[in-house]
């Protein structure tokens, strides 16, 4: 076995040439990924194999914890993690060759079982990952090989122990990884053609438009959501770790299952269908109680059950499994489609194209029903089944098959825990009851009764409800609750609830000190 010594900055150069092997092997990963498909991406397939295999409980505290950046969280928790089994990799082939190249192959192969577990992925898929780690195993034992003891080296041609030969060899490496990495990368992401696409998309007008807002629907109280959520301020929550770069081109929606006849919706075909526009709330099941995963917004699109109509829905049919496509699922209760509420095949939101990240060319928008069983992005395959037969992503998970959202009130304003004079307080907020209205909200301060809040103008029984209440507060420290009551007579629920399997509930609360 060759002699490396054990000086402290020779086993540190000995995890540098794992890290930077295997930073080089993800590099050329991207890039052979570039002609195949951004999921055969070594690093982004075996990150969408963690997402989707990660236990209920790991994803709500991901979302509980980080909220809208999770994704974030996600790829920074997956570079801490190569970096470091990549440093052991350099150590093990420093005292043990070839363990660390064995421990490289096995990683690559786990990138060619994801890349091969991708929606629509084939035998070209496995290529990234096995050029990958041989690339990650050549670079590891060149630069190894080059920490071997050399005793006709003096200075300065070694320092340490470290020849300099290894020094401008893995500075080398880095430069061309980060170079190769960034093209990669660039190239997997690039969604210039979808940009490109959206920028040309002229909506049509809506034969069915939105009712105008009508005065008193925004109290326009400092400090409380707006009516209307931007959108670049909507909550954006899937498992997409790549956006998808569908065109209008590339899209059609196929129609199948227990139907009458297959469809396939094109581009072309969806735009010659009367649009309607309507405001909708969307809220996600994670949502917890006094959360900020909800947002309302304008939809334009074609409602759903027209489009259920042209192929037609067989007898005991109660299930529409929505497919994106990434590959994502979703069931939706055939009943919620065609009772009669807004459920739109949409392609505008606020008066503009999707955004990319919001579904771009069309997503599904459906009154009442938690995200995850409802509002499909990307969507591009409609099978028509049953409950009993299929399962979707978050219903094979532990989740609730069917979602309704539940009813639920939050305290905008004023913040949590702070101070403020004795008098008048504005407390206000928002409240929900999708598909069934907000009929009273009302406040309680300490232990006292509930007391009556003002209501904005409604809307509609699809959006949600401003509220605001002027509380004369006296000295001291105060609890402060509310509380929503729908046009049905059902007040919020008080006990707490995580989100899981169905949605939370409880009561939003603040605490104030007067003085």
């Amino acid at each position: 076995m060759t002699n490396f010594g054990s000086t402290p900055v020779r086993s540190a150069c000995a995890a540098l040439s794992g890290v930077v092997a295997v930073a080089a092997g993800l590099a050329v990963g991207e890039l052979v990924a570039v002609p195949i498909s951004p999921d055969a991406s070594p690093y982004f397939a075996v990150g969408s194999t963690v997402v989707d295999h990660s236990p209920t409980s790991v994803r709500e505290w991901a979302i509980s914890t980080f909220g809208t950046s999770d994704k974030t969280a996600l790829f920074i928790g997956m570079g801490v993690i190569i970096v470091l089994i990549a440093a052991g990799c350099g150590l093990a082939e420093r005292l043990r060759p070839p363990v660390g190249s064995v421990i490289i192959g096995v990683f690559a192969l786990v990138g060619v079982f994801a890349a091969m577990g991708r929606p629509g992925s084939s035998v070209t898929y496995m290529f990234p990952s096995i050029v990958a780690g041989a690339v990650g195993i050549l670079v590891l034992r060149v630069l190894i090989s080059l920490l071997a003891d050399r005793p006709d080296l003096e200075p300065p041609e070694k320092a340490d122990g470290v020849s300099r030969r290894f020094v401008l060899t893995a500075g080398g490496v880095i430069a061309a990884a980060a170079v190769v990495g960034t093209i990669g990368r660039r190239m997997l992401a690039d969604t210039a053609n979808t940009l490109a696409d959206r920028a040309r998309l002229v909506l049509p007008v809506p034969a069915k438009p939105a009712p105008p807002i009508p005065p008193g629907t925004d109290l326009d109280v400092d400090g409380v959501t707006r009516f209307v959520t931007g959108n670049a301020d909507f909550y954006r929550i899937d498992t997409a770790l790549q956006v998808p770069r569908l065109t209008t081109a590339d899209w059609s929606l196929r129609i199948h299952g227990m139907v009458d006849k297959e469809v396939r919706l094109s581009w072309a075909d969806l735009l010659a269908m009367p649009m309607t526009e309507r405001l909708v709330t969307l809220t996600c099941v994670s949502n917890e109680v006094g959360g900020d995963l909800i947002g309302n917004a304008k939809w334009l699109g074609v409602p759903m059950k027209e489009v259920l109509e042209l192929a037609g829905v067989r007898p005991g049919a109660d299930m529409l499994l929505s497919t994106s496509s990434d590959g994502w699922t979703c069931g939706t209760p055939v009943s919620a489609v065609t009772d009669g509420r807004d459920a739109l095949l949409a392609i505008g939101m606020n008066g503009e194209p999707l955004p990319i990240e919001h579904g771009y060319p069309i997503r599904q928008v459906i009154p009442g029903l938690y995200g995850y069983v409802s509002a499909t992005k990307w969507v591009v395959d409609w099978e028509i089944t049953k409950f009993s037969e299929a399962k979707a992503y978050w219903s094979t998970r532990g989740w609730s098959e069917l979602g309704p959202i539940k009813l639920s009130s939050r305290i905008d304003r004023p913040a949590n825990s702070t101070e403020h004079a004795p008098g008048e307080v504005v407390i206000a907020g928002t409240a929900w009851a999708q598909h069934t209205g907000i009929e009273r909200v009302e406040v309680r301060i300490d232990d006292g009764p509930w007391q009556p809040a003002e209501l904005a103008t409604e809307y509609s029984v699809d959006t949600w409800r401003q509220w605001k209440f002027a509380w004369q507060a006296t000295s001291g420290e105060h609890d402060v609750q509310c509380r929503a009551i729908d046009k049905k007579g059902n007040a919020q629920i008080e006990d707490n609830a995580s989100p899981a399997p169905d949605g939370s509930t409880g009561l939003d609360g603040r605490t104030y000190t007067i003085t």
